[in-house]
């Protein structure tokens, strides 16, 4: 008879008549069927028997694994797998065992997963290979319960030195001095955490860079190579020449560290990086348009600084730069997602992959001011509240505490008395040129004419409200910024 393998063959039962040239069926009867599954012994295979990792590509696949579907016997039943990878030598004793469960055939290893096995499990040393061994058990869910094991496979493993992942500066150019405890934090790269960035303000002297904050100066820290100031050298444990980089004419800088290559790039500037930024996010008036989002305004004084006001409502947002429409282009963004809103950190970084915003919650949704400064990454996201001030006012002129207004639904509020005399509103307390004003559009303005403009600081007229003898009393005040609209209505 013909040899069947790798077949599926159902035989039902029959009463065979067998001639000398003829097989002849009779009596058959469906009752009894069987599947037979011949699929071969189970079996591993590696995409690669020696590799070398490397962190410029942590992220991607080193190595994979891909294994037969092994046979359940002619039982039809279903087949599980278990992964198993040990260290050569350990035959297979202590394994690091993935469970892959049901209709899996493949595994594959990421570069830095496999890294960190290396050194932290198996002993690995770096820049020496690795022997490693894998083999697959699989388990058939028949009855009783069977399975196989595959012969083992062997494939070899360089691993790295994983840098840093974080990166100080202190020296007496940084805005710290030697204060190593407190020494200055660089931005760490979203799509390559081994390239850090530092912008902001730089004085004449030296500087070099540390792993941390520990007051301990034995730690691992990168300073200038001999020969080559754009290079650096990785003294580990504090060892090696103690030389640094210089800064000679103080002002602000872009430097950035790039710890695989060992290299460092240094440069002034004058500008910053964008001449525009916008607000995006479903909490700003933009919501989430990149076409034609709101703009900030750019100081005229200096241009480093970007402000931008409006009501903010529950939700997320974060500050374009760059080309309008590119959503993996460059932002401002907190340095976690969802901080408290009065920490000043920001980093500026492009791509998708670390998408941190900002979070107004409907307890603190209201109108705010955001004040970004690029030269030194700080953001201040304060609310902006309005008070009235004056001799006509509750409080007088006490510029520390003056009259609050109340805040709903993007309108201001004033209710209570006012005497004969003269007032006016701000957005803050504190000193008389800190902040903004709204200010009358003449002198002495009469309470029946509620057309206003806004003063910066002390900067122009210093016009106000008159409220004549005749005139006082009790009065509702209302003041609507995102209109333009003010409404002065005596009880």
């Amino acid at each position: 008879m013909k040899m069947f393998r790798n077949k599926f063959i159902k035989i039902t039962s029959c009463t065979f008549v067998l001639g000398l040239t003829l097989a002849a069926f009779s009596s058959c009867s469906p009752e009894y069927i069987m599947d037979i599954v011949k699929a071969g012994p189970l079996a591993v295979t590696v995409s690669d028997t020696a590799v070398t990792l490397s962190q410029k590509n942590y992220a991607n696949a080193a190595v994979k694994l891909n294994w037969t579907t092994g046979t359940n016997n002619g039982t039809g039943a279903s087949i599980s797998y278990i992964l198993q990878v040990d260290k050569k030598g350990n035959e297979m004793a202590t394994p690091v065992s993935y469970d892959m469960g049901k209709g899996v055939y493949s595994k594959s290893f990421i570069v830095k997963e496999l890294n960190d096995s290396l050194l932290k499990r198996w002993g690995g040393e770096v820049g020496k290979a690795t022997q490693l061994e894998a083999r697959v058990v699989s388990t058939v869910y028949s009855n009783p319960v069977s399975g196989e094991t595959s012969p083992v496979i062997g494939f070899s493993v360089k691993p790295y030195q994983q840098v840093s992942s974080s990166l100080y500066m202190v020296g007496s150019a940084t805005p710290v001095g030697w204060n190593i405890g407190n020494a200055v934090e660089l931005t760490p790269s979203v799509t390559e955490p081994w390239v850090f960035t530092y912008k902001g303000l730089m004085s004449a002297g030296s500087y070099k860079f540390a792993v941390n904050r520990e007051g301990c100066w034995c730690q691992d820290f990168y300073t200038a190579d001999a020969v080559d100031a754009t290079k650096m050298v990785h003294n580990i444990g504090g060892s090696g020449a103690d030389i640094q980089w210089q800064i000679t004419k103080g002002g602000p800088y872009q430097i950035t560290a790039n710890l695989l290559d060992l290299t460092i790039t240094v440069a002034e500037f004058s500008q910053p990086l964008f001449s525009k930024l916008w607000i995006v996010g479903d909490a700003s008036p933009s919501g989430w348009n990149i076409d034609s989002p709101k703009e900030f305004t750019r100081s005229s004084s200096n241009p480093f600084i970007f402000t931008y006001e409006a009501n903010f409502v529950p939700g997320d947002f974060k500050i374009f730069a760059g080309n309008l429409g590119d959503w993996c282009g460059n932002w401002y963004r907190p340095l976690v997602n969802h901080p408290d809103l009065t920490l000043t950190d920001v980093a500026q970084n492009s791509g998708c992959d670390m998408d941190n915003k900002w979070q107004i919650t409907s307890s603190n949704a209201g109108r705010y001011k955001i004040t970004l400064d690029t030269y030194g990454n700080k953001i201040k996201i304060n609310p902006v509240m309005l008070y009235i001030i004056g001799d006509a006012s509750p409080n007088g002129w006490n510029i520390n505490s003056p009259t609050p207004m109340t805040y709903a639904d993007g309108v201001y509020t004033f209710t209570g008395p006012l005497t004969a005399g003269e007032f006016k509103f701000s957005k803050y307390k504190g000193d008389w040129c800190d902040d903004d004003w709204i200010i009358a559009t003449s002198a002495n303005q009469s309470v029946s004419n509620a057309s206003f403009t806004i003063r910066h600081g002390c900067e122009g007229d210093d016009n106000k409200w008159k409220v004549q003898a005749g005139e006082a009393g009790n009065y509702v005040i209302t003041i609507n910024l995102n209109t333009q609209l003010m409404t002065i209505i005596k009880q």
